[in-house]
């Protein structure tokens, strides 16, 4: 059970990567149209900033869930290396855990935000405000469950397999 959750959550890393990348092009294709239309063609299309910082929002929030399941983050485990072995899995766990909390309580309260301002729209782009909460409430449902892979990975004695393998 637990291998088909783990490639489950590999799946969706790989996937948050792709669509990351995909995010990346589509950032520097809006800064280069903006560049162009204001110094070429002296004409600045309105859209161009706010959609590049929307787009920065979705490509970061998705690269930190991802970041969290492949071990890319600031490890808060730095001191744990010089702790016996029992206290280092225990603490490690809590770690993860405590991690998984946080990611529920992001996602959580993001989407109560982004429920809050759903009848605003942000005046260049003429959707609603919403979307830009919908990122961070996404990368939390993603870091609780893998951080739920870690602490599982963690008392079964197995390692999580980095998305990008």
């Amino acid at each position: 059970m637990f291998k088909l959750y783990s490639r489950m959550c590999a799946l969706i890393a790989r996937t948050c990567l792709q669509i990351g990348v995909a995010g990346m092009v589509l950032l520097v294709l809006a800064v280069l149209y903006q560049v162009i239309g204001r110094y070429i063609f002296n004409d600045t299309p309105t859209w161009a900033e706010s959609g590049a910082v929307l787009l920065v929002l979705y490509v970061t929030m998705l690269g930190m869930a991802v970041g969290v399941r492949d071990a890319g983050h600031i490890g808060l485990e730095s001191f744990l290396v010089l702790a016996p072995e029992w206290l280092r899995l225990k603490m490690e766990i809590l770690i993860h855990f405590l991690v998984l909390v946080f990611g529920l309580v992001m996602a959580w309260n993001c989407g109560v935000l982004a429920e809050s301002v759903m009848g605003y729209k942000i005046p260049t782009l003429g959707i609603s405000e919403a979307f830009k909460y919908v990122p961070p409430a996404i990368a939390g449902v993603l870091v609780s469950l893998f951080s739920l892979e870690h602490v599982i990975a963690l008392m079964r004695g197995t390692e999580v397999e980095p998305a990008w393998h």
